[in-house]
């Protein structure tokens, strides 16, 4: 008794102490995370700082220094068994934001789910070692999505094991293992798990800004290779977009400006862009200016020749096509390969297997060129002030109703045509479709409505990545048009004339027959549930899941029969199994009978059990049930892999209803813009437009029909060159775009805004217009002007169009009037193009009496209502405007008053300045010439003509 007397004060001190320590140390850790808190509120620190002082506290705490009396004591581990799988899974995957799923939701965890919370606008907490937060299952497709609209690659890690065969096998008390199912960027949003083709209907109005898919989302695959003893540059590309199976690729040599990439570039549009590590700085410099793409960095080996073409040769050697790469050229490999490898972490690479799919980007003798300057000056797809496609060219004539449609009305605008039987047969196609009263047609047009996107469909159905309800979605549409169609065939031969109207019509029904047997072997309502077990309406091609669903019958019968047996113990004749929260077979039971249980039986809940027969059969009738979750699954994977043999026929079929879709989008415009077929000739040069409009601002101003027509002459062998002058805010700019426009829509095969159009053939459209700088390629405002009008001088042939707006307005006054007197002067006696110059240097007008052959001065007219207030008549007319009457614009602008009036006074007081000093020396030479032939002289013969000083007596007046 003494001893423990003597020993209980101690072990209460002892337990007290314990307790101090403890609520010590918990003070300590408040008062750390306050700090902390505090710091973050001042410094902006980042959260996962949280976490690594949570990690360093628990591995203090967990780790104690090992003791030196016990070295066979192995430490504790600081991470949980989840925490350890995902730091494996991190490490293996260091440059992807991975979502990892847990039971019935996704988590991020550490910097991945600071990120994900941050643009997900969801709560991040700390959960053991681990920053996390989490997304649930069903909206998988909108996060991900949301995720990759930021920039991000991110991965998608599944459960790889089911919990009933998990549990049967010699593992079952590990973790489940995960592992990652796919990968996601802005180029290869591809897969059910982000394709919100069946299930948009689910997103609420808070996730409107994932929005659908742009029109292209193209990655693009560049390299390129510096030749010192040519001294040229060599660039390739290819461009692929996973989502609809289109291959672009080309090759070319290129200036310091990148001109030719740029052009590139921006009919791609790529959302995506895979570069060496190697690659130029000035290349770096074009690709960041659009900060939409996502740039993918990779090893420059992967871009040298020899690594690339191993690439491409063990890959095509696996294929049917086995002799592809034996077309391409060297630059074009170069891309290729790191391409394959790039697409083969997507599982996506089975695109580049035929070459079928490959498309050259750019063909002189295809296409009419079309530069990134002329792209951007003339809004051709997108308008250059907020880079929307509301005010553009596209915008006016993309009244398409499909997506494919839509894409194939991009290609057209921004690469019209060189062949004249190929702009004749659509400008036939148009005409019918606007003229005819065929009720086939306007059946027709009905079909494309409410269509899915069916080419990314089918190309999702080829990637073995689509659901259920995408491929019963898109089949099924593909089935009925194909029906409809054949069912249109007798009143087509009949009543279409078209000769592309005709074929389209004719070959796409046969093209779609593959998509009727399919539709008939699916289960509808199955496959709008995603229920694969269910799926196919005929095993006979099955007989795997034939045998597996027998053996799930066996089971589910023996287990009936065990009711029997059940009825008799309880003594129940109407007991029934129950169902309870997903729960099956239970035994329920009354309070009252709660002695006949037998006391094996398994409590499910108070009153529910499951006998030892049914908790064997019941394990059982799960790992079947899991099992055959399986073998459909590989099931379904055999039936996209059978269909997608008929990828490029049902692609071919799609390719037609979206050329179909175009040419009635052109109708529709022609229509209601009161457009005129324009008439289109290859063997003469030439550009008549009489009361042309242009489309953009034609539309934008709408119904009040107040835009002023204007005719164009132009002829090749003659006046081919015209100089326009006039006031500020005149109309010059546009008259000139209007023109171009006019063309480019008349070579893409649609209708234009005239009355009348006779136009030769152009082989390009070169500009220059506007003034802006480059500041991040190093380029000041002049430098810009001049590097694109050197493009233009060395590319611009005699079929070509030039448009050169204010030319040399960015230096000095005599500077820049003499660079466009000399520049416009090759134009007009070298290169012979069609030449449309604006300026207001009033000296190149006397380019006309120097070439009166084929130049020929004009302005936009005005009426001068008082001293520099004039009304603006946007009418053009012959001869040279006298002044610009900038003063004029300045007003408009809202320059106060007083300034008006200083600048008005100084514009009088320099004009008398020039005038007297002209009249100076002109009365000095002209006495000196007087004297020297003998006559008598006067100053009052002298007389002003426009701005000159000219007399009567004075031979070199006379001359002028």
């Amino acid at each position: 008794n003494k001893n423990i007397s003597s020993t209980a004060p101690k072990q209460k001190m002892a337990i007290g102490d314990n307790a101090h320590r403890q609520l010590s140390q918990f003070q300590e850790e408040e008062w750390l995370f306050t700090s902390a808190l505090f710091a973050v509120c001042l410094q902006g620190f980042s959260i996962s700082q949280f976490a690594k002082l949570g990690q360093e506290r628990k591995s203090a705490e967990v780790c104690p220094q090992s003791d030196s009396a016990s070295p066979s004591r192995r430490p504790k581990s600081v991470y949980t068994p989840l925490e350890q799988q995902v730091i494996d899974l991190k490490q293996r995957h260091q440059d992807v934001l991975l979502a990892i799923e847990c039971g019935y939701k996704y988590r991020f965890f550490g910097e991945d789910a600071e990120i994900a919370a941050k643009i997900l606008s969801i709560s991040c907490y700390s959960d053991h070692n681990f920053m996390t937060c989490c997304i649930p299952t069903h909206r998988l497709f909108v996060h991900v999505r949301r995720l990759v609209a930021h920039g991000y690659k991110v991965g998608v890690v599944k459960q790889t094991e089911t919990s009933a065969i998990k549990a049967s096998g010699s593992n079952k008390n590990a973790l489940f293992t995960r592992e990652l199912s796919a990968l996601f960027t802005k180029s290869t949003l591809v897969g059910e798990d982000v394709n919100p083709v069946c299930r948009f209907e689910d997103i609420q109005q808070s996730c409107d800004d994932i929005g659908m898919d742009p029109p292209h989302s193209f990655l693009l695959c560049i390299s390129e290779n510096w030749d010192k003893q040519h001294k040229q540059l060599t660039v390739g590309l290819v461009a692929v977009q996973p989502s609809t199976g289109d291959v672009l690729l080309d090759s070319f040599y290129d200036s310091s400006s990148r001109s030719e990439l740029e052009t590139r570039v921006l009919k791609i549009n790529p959302v995506e862009i895979i570069v060496p590590s190697d690659l130029s700085e000035l290349t770096l410099k074009l690709l960041h200016t659009d900060d939409r793409a996502r740039l993918e960095t990779r090893d420059r080996a992967l871009f040298e020749f020899a690594t690339a073409m191993d690439t491409v040769t063990k890959f095509y050697t696996q294929s049917q096509d086995k002799g592809t790469s034996l077309s391409f050229e060297s630059p074009v490999i170069c891309c290729l390969g790191p391409l394959i490898q790039y697409l083969k972490e997507f599982s996506l690479e089975r695109v580049l297997r035929s070459q079928c799919s490959f498309q050259r980007l750019l063909s002189n003798s295809e296409g009419m060129t079309l530069g990134a300057a002329t792209l951007r000056n003339l809004e051709i797809l997108r308008n250059s002030t907020d880079g929307a496609m509301k005010g553009s060219l596209l915008w006016v004539l993309d009244h398409t109703r499909t997506a494919f449609g839509r894409r194939l009305m991009r290609k057209w605008v921004s690469q019209p045509l060189m062949d004249p039987q190929s702009i004749s047969d659509r400008l036939d196609a148009v005409q019918e479709a606007l003229e005819s009263d065929s009720v086939t047609l306007t059946s027709l047009k009905s079909l494309l409505w409410h269509l899915p996107d069916l080419e990314r469909g089918i190309c999702s159905i080829y990637h073995r990545k689509c659901s259920t309800q995408e491929f019963y979605l898109v089949t099924s549409a593909l089935s009925k048009l194909g029906l409809r169609m054949e069912a249109l065939l007798p009143a087509i031969q009949s009543q279409v004339t078209s000769p592309l109207l005709r074929s389209l019509l004719l070959d796409t029904p046969d093209l779609l027959t593959p998509a009727h047997h399919v539709v008939k072997v699916l289960s509808e309502n199955a496959a709008r549930l995603g229920n694969k077990t269910e799926l196919f309406s005929d095993l006979s091609d099955f007989p795997l899941l034939q045998k597996r669903k027998e053996q799930i019958q066996e089971v589910l019968n023996e287990i009936q029969d065990h009711i029997h047996e059940v009825r008799v113990v309880l003594k129940n004749p109407s007991l029934c199994y129950k169902t309870v929260s997903g729960q099956e077979f239970l035994i329920e039971v009354k309070h009252s009978q709660l002695s006949s249980v037998p006391h094996d039986w398994q409590l499910s809940t108070i009153v529910r059990y499951h006998s030892p027969f049914l908790v064997a059969h019941y394990k059982k009738l799960q790992q079947l049930r899991e099992q055959l979750q399986l073998d459909c699954q590989g099931a379904w994977i055999s039936f996209l892999d059978a269909f997608g043999e008929h990828y490029h026929t049902i692609k071919r079929a799609i390719s037609h209803l979206a050329t179909m879709d175009c040419l009635f989008s052109l109708a529709e415009v022609a229509k209601q813009g009161n457009f005129c077929r324009p008439v289109v000739r290859s063997g003469e040069q030439q550009i008549m437009i009489r009361d042309g409009r242009h489309p953009i601002i034609d539309l934008l101003m709408g119904e009040q029909n107040q835009y002023v027509p204007n005719d164009t002459k132009l002829q090749g062998d003659g006046r081919r060159v015209m100089i326009i002058t006039g006031p500020n805010m005149g109309g010059k700019s546009s008259y000139i775009r209007q023109v171009a426009l006019i063309c480019i829509m008349a070579q893409m095969g649609s209708y234009v805004p005239a009355s009348e159009a006779q136009l030769g053939l152009l082989d390009g459209i070169y500009t220059r217009m506007g003034a802006s700088d480059s500041i991040y390629s190093g380029r000041s405002t002049f430098m810009q002007e001049l590097s694109e009008a050197s493009d233009i001088i060395f590319h611009a042939t005699e079929r070509s169009m030039v448009i050169l707006d204010e030319l040399g307005r960015g230096t000095s006054t005599h500077d820049g009037m003499a660079i466009a007197y000399a520049t416009l002067e090759y134009f007009i006696t070298q290169v012979k193009s069609f030449t449309l110059f604006v300026t207001h240097y009033l000296l190149l007008s006397e380019l006309e009496r120097l070439h009166p052959q084929h130049v020929f001065n004009c302005h936009m007219a005005f009426l001068l209502n008082e001293p520099d207030f004039i009304t603006f008549l946007y009418q053009l007319i012959g001869g040279a405007a006298e002044r610009s009457y900038g003063l004029n614009v300045a007003r408009l602008a809202d320059i106060p008053d007083s300034i008006l009036q200083r600048a008005a006074h100084k514009a009088r007081e320099l004009e008398n300045k020039v005038h007297n000093k002209r009249y100076d020396n002109h009365w000095h030479s002209c006495s000196s010439f007087a004297i020297q032939k003998g006559q008598e002289w006067e100053p009052h013969l002298l007389y002003s003509i426009s701005n000159g000083i000219f007399c009567k007596i004075c031979l070199c007046c006379l001359l002028n």
